[in-house]
Parts: C-alpha cells; sequence; structure tokens
C-alpha cells in the first residue's frame, strides 16, 4: 500500500488537473470534484483491485460514478493511473471526445463501467452488479459514488432497501456529504439527515467519517472489505471546493468556472500546498 503521506502528495496532483480541464473547457462542475477527491485516490491507488492494463479484467472490483457531474476527480485519477495519455485531459467537455461531461460507456474511455450522469441510478446497478457477483460465487466488490444532494432521490432508497435484503456485503455507498447541492445547502433544499441513522435502519453497516483524512478513509475501506453479511455505507464528511481557499463551501462554485486569474490562483495555492506536503514527508523520513 502506498504510504499516506505520498498519497496526498497525488491528490494535490488531481486537484490540478481537475482545475486545468474546467478552464480548457469553459464548463463544468469543481465543487464536487475537488470534494471527492481523497475518496478516490485512497480507492484507486490503494484499495481497489483495479488493473490500468486489463481494465476489462473480469476478477476486477468495480466503480461507478453515480454522481456523473464530478467526472472530472476520475479521468485525472485514471489518467495517473496510465489508463489513458496525459493530455487527453485536456479535450473534457469537446466535441468528439470521449471526455464528456458525464462518463459515457459508448465512448469506450478505459475504466468507464457505466455511463452516469442522471442523478439516483448508480447504486442499483452498483446493487445489480454485486447481487450478480454474489450468484456467481466471485469475490468482486462494487464502490458506488453519490452525493448528499442525490440522497433525496426515491430510487436510492429503493437500492438501499434491496442491498439489505440480499445481503450484498461485497457492495459498498460512499456518500460525498460536502452539505450542498445545485440548489442551495442540502438541508435547506430538501433535508436528508440523520443520513446515518436512515441506512442503518434499512439494514447497512456504516461509517461516518472525515472525507478528507486519508488515514480514515483508508480505515473505512479495510473495514467494508472484512465486513461479512451488511452492505457497508460510508458516510464522508467533506468541503465542498476543497483545496482552494475561494471556492470551499461556496455554493456557487457547484458548476461555475473560475475566470484565468483565479485558474491561476488556485493553480498556485495547490502547488504550495504540495510543495509544503513532499516538504514535510522529508523532514519525517529524516527523522526515522
Amino acid at each position: 500500500m502506498i504510504e499516506v503521506s505520498d498519497l496526498s502528495v497525488t491528490c494535490a496532483n488531481v486537484r490540478r488537473d481537475i482545475i486545468k480541464m474546467l478552464y480548457s473547457a469553459g464548463s463544468g462542475h469543481p465543487g464536487g470534484s475537488l470534494s471527492s477527491v481523497e475518496l478516490l485516490v485512497s480507492l484507486y491507488l490503494n484499495h481497489m483491485k483495479f488493473d490500468p492494463k486489463n481494465t476489462k479484467d473480469p476478477d476486477r472490483d468495480y466503480f461507478i460514478l453515480s454522481k456523473g457531474h464530478v467526472c472530472p476527480v476520475l479521468y485525472a485519477i485514471l489518467s495517473q493511473l496510465g489508463c489513458f495519455n496525459y493530455n487527453e485531459l485536456s479535450t473534457l467537455r469537446k466535441v468528439g471526445s470521449r471526455l464528456q461531461g458525464h462518463p459515457a460507456k459508448d465512448r469506450e474511455l478505459p475504466g468507464i463501467e457505466v455511463s452516469t450522469g442522471s442523478l439516483g441510478y448508480g447504486l442499483s446497478i452498483g446493487a445489480g452488479i454485486a447481487l450478480g457477483m454474489k450468484k456467481m460465487n466471485k469475490n468482486n466488490k462494487i464502490y458506488v459514488l453519490m452525493g448528499d444532494g442525490e440522497q433525496q432521490e426515491g430510487s436510492v432508497w429503493e437500492a438501499v432497501m434491496s442491498a439489505a435484503h440480499y445481503k450484498l456485503n461485497n457492495l459498498c455507498a460512499i456518500v460525498d456529504d460536502n452539505g450542498l447541492q445545485i440548489d442551495g445547502a442540502t438541508k435547506s433544499v430538501m433535508n436528508v439527515e440523520p443520513l446515518t441513522h436512515k441506512y442503518e435502519a434499512f439494514g447497512w453497516s456504516t461509517i461516518v467519517i472525515d472525507g478528507h483524512n486519508l488515514k480514515e478513509i483508508d480505515r473505512a475501506y479495510l473495514k467494508f472489505r472484512i465486513e461479512k453479511e451488511k452492505p457497508t455505507a460510508i458516510i464522508a464528511k467533506t468541503v465542498k471546493g476543497k483545496g482552494v481557499s475561494f471556492m470551499e463551501n461556496i455554493i456557487e462554485w457547484h458548476g461555475k468556472i473560475p475566470s484565468k486569474e483565479l485558474t491561476k490562483k488556485a493553480l498556485a495555492e495547490i502547488a504550495k500546498n504540495c510543495i509544503i506536503k513532499q516538504i514535510e514527508i522529508k523532514e519525517k523520513r529524516k527523522i526515522k
């Protein structure tokens, strides 16, 4: 497994790529992309069985990005893993690009399992795959990333009920709980709290974590993998726009693109944080 300190540098690089991609595209969703960085970096680099050179491996784990509008974070990670050429990131949302504004299965981009974007369906798809794996006596794990606003969709709770009924312990729902959605604060638009109690009432195992703390994320994924009877819901408390000071917890950055000047500011902040992390890593290794 990659050390948490090294993962933090990867997270900074992913944030850099997200900002550059969105500025180049001129449209997209920075807020939720930035809030889910640590969750997906940890998953892909340390926990999910995923071979970038063989993304169709029948023994692979599956990842479904139910909140498909935050695909820049997924594209950035897949590119860093070598699934496709890094330069292709600049084609985000361009005509003919494989990197559509929501993941598109028909574009045959390595690592994309299903087309997503219509909120509320990802968990149902994940539960179906998980049930299929169970019936075939396979050990594949299925991970589904959802937004907290997405929990307002009734289809989510049909999938939650079904997954518990069939004891899909191979299914992990990850909720990026940043408290904001396109129309405002989640609690004001349609309060979904208490999420933890709701999942538990339906028969799920739940884990509440700081979604930017790589150690807590690591422990949550490890706990999921040893669960024997229940599906697992990881409720990750996150900050919308995490890593860019002027975007953090500001609803307008759900789907707003920074100007040239603000893009430079964002990239400078991310680069500074990355340098600080690298210095901290070197100092810790000296002490050891």
